[in-house]
């Protein structure tokens, strides 16, 4: 009886490593991507490309967009808020340069942008910038980045991801604005920023050992001041 109930459990386990074996074989074979064709390829390829001009050109207008945000806060007598603007227009077009250079490298032709964007008073600026780095974040880099990823787009992916990270930061920083200008705390803003010269990464009042996204040396940031 010992014996048979020793064949009976050896029996029972084997069934069950085999079972599982068949299970795991199943899931890697579920889970295996079938190699693209040249055709799916080159359509993954060409949407990359069209994700990075709209980033191209909406970089680009953002970075307008936000250097005449700048000067209507000056004109407002909100130099904080300026100044805030002043730092985004300059990270925007840090991002801009990166795709255009991934377009370059690619071989592809740089689109011409005609930025085209309404300014009004510095509160609707700031919520017209802080919907618009919203999407970037929650829909547009998202999206794109997952393009690049499935096309094995690398320095295309790492062009918008620098993007989509550094755009987090200034959802936080105008988000502080509108807070601070509601309650009339202006004076609780930076007063200076620093811009990673790889990324755009923006810091508030100090520049860190090394960029928190690229790596880059401290050293190296961009200083943004009223000056």
């Amino acid at each position: 009886m010992k014996k048979q109930w020793i064949f009976s459990l050896g029996l029972f386990l084997s069934l069950g490593l085999f079972l599982f074996s068949c299970t795991n074989d199943q899931e890697k074979t579920t889970n295996m991507q079938e190699p693209k064709t040249e055709a799916e390829a080159a359509g993954s390829m060409a949407l990359v490309i069209e994700n990075l001009n709209d980033a191209f050109k909406g970089e680009t207008t953002a970075s307008a967009k936000y250097a005449a945000y700048a000067q209507k806060a000056e004109e407002e007598g909100k130099s904080e808020i300026a100044l805030l603007f002043k730092t985004a227009s300059q990270s925007e077009a840090i991002h801009a340069n990166n795709h255009k250079a991934v377009l370059e490298d690619l071989g592809m032709p740089i689109p011409e942008v005609t930025p085209e964007f309404a300014v009004k008073t510095t509160l609707e600026n700031l919520n017209d910038a802080l919907a618009g780095e919203t999407y970037e974040i929650n829909t547009m880099y998202p999206e794109f980045m997952t393009n690049a990823q499935s096309a094995n787009a690398q320095l295309a992916l790492i062009s918008l991801k620098y993007a989509y990270e550094t755009e987090q930061k200034h959802q936080v920083l105008y988000q502080q604005a509108i807070a601070a200008l509601g309650s009339n705390q202006l004076s609780t803003l930076a007063t200076q920023y620093y811009l990673c010269p790889t990324c755009g990464n923006t810091y508030a009042d100090k520049a860190p050992k090394r960029c928190g996204i690229s790596m880059t040396s401290g050293d190296r940031f961009i200083l943004i001041t009223s000056a």
